[in-house]
């Protein structure tokens, strides 16, 4: 606008100097236009009927160039205003005849909204007769949802441990295999202090111990089996004894491609390996020792 035509005068006339100039009030400091920019007529800039937000919407609605869009949405997008408030607002400009909005069918069956936006009010509009909208009331704004943080995808549970083996059991399960076991593993925190079982551990462990008997091992042999080279510190000397018992165990004796089987004696009812039952080589070498006995006593 190059010049403010006031159109409503003004209840009382300002206080002027000397010089012209008001003492009160607004004071204009124009600058003259020559590109970008849009003349508005008085009648929309202090229209007594429309509402702020409909004379600005006016007022850029008349400053965009022909063929832009100005749905509510893309208002909505431009302006802090809502999408209810800025829709209040383009019925009070088409009430006022500032805008007129029809819906036309394209060739192609495709239905459009054509806008018309009037810098001269239209019809009686032009007269103010028109009552304008009460606005519709504002609805409180709606609170954003916040996203829902994503579950955290749980951790994958451990594998569990495989069950360790089976410990070795003889198949000729004698006593004194047994008596024997049982007394070296009692007996083994003598010779290491760390393998100090419970009575629990000597049960559950005997019969291992009293298959490496079983085999041909020796006392000395199966007690350095289970105390040489120990790791420290020694938490858990039970679970060491049994994977050595297990992991170490000699294989049978053969004779011939084949396990040589056990015998008891038939004089000690000692165990031993023998292909064909009888004594053993101590009873058999002391039976060999005795002298004849005579015929007559």
């Amino acid at each position: 606008m190059d010049t403010q035509q006031v159109s409503v005068p003004a209840r009382s006339a300002p206080a002027v100097r000397g010089g012209g100039s008001p003492t009160s009030g607004i004071r204009h400091i124009n600058t003259r236009q020559t590109s970008r920019f849009t003349i508005i007529g008085n009648h929309l800039a202090q229209h007594r009927e429309l509402s702020l937000l409909a004379i600005g919407l006016s007022t850029y609605i008349q400053s965009l160039p022909a063929g832009a869009r100005i749905g509510i949405k893309k208002l909505a997008e431009r302006f802090p205003e809502s999408e209810a408030r800025i829709a209040a607002a383009l019925r009070e400009l088409e009430a006022h005849g500032y805008l007129r909005r029809t819906r036309e069918r394209l060739p192609n069956g495709r239905v459009v909204t054509r806008t018309c936006s009037y810098n001269q009010p239209t019809g009686t509009a032009q007269r103010h007769l028109a009552p304008a909208p009460a606005p519709a009331p504002t609805p409180a704004p709606k609170p954003r949802r916040q996203a829902p943080a994503p579950t955290p995808e749980p951790a994958p549970l451990p594998a569990p441990a495989p069950p360790p083996p089976p410990l070795p059991q003889p198949r000729n399960p004698l006593p004194q295999y047994l008596r024997a076991a049982t007394a070296l593993l009692t007996e083994l925190h003598r010779h290491a202090a760390e393998m100090t079982l419970t009575e629990k551990d000597v049960v559950l462990l005997a019969p291992a111990a009293a298959t490496w008997f079983e085999r041909g091992a020796t006392p000395a042999a199966l007690r350095h089996a289970l105390t040489h080279d120990l790791p420290q510190p020694l938490r858990r000397p039970a679970k060491l004894l049994r994977y050595r018992l297990t992991a170490l165990l000699p294989p049978p004796p053969v004779l011939g491609g084949h396990t040589v089987p056990l015998q008891n004696c038939d004089r000690c009812d000692r165990a031993f390996r023998s292909s064909t039952p009888g004594d053993c080589r101590e009873c058999a070498a002391d039976r060999h020792r005795l002298p004849p006995v005579s015929a007559h006593g």
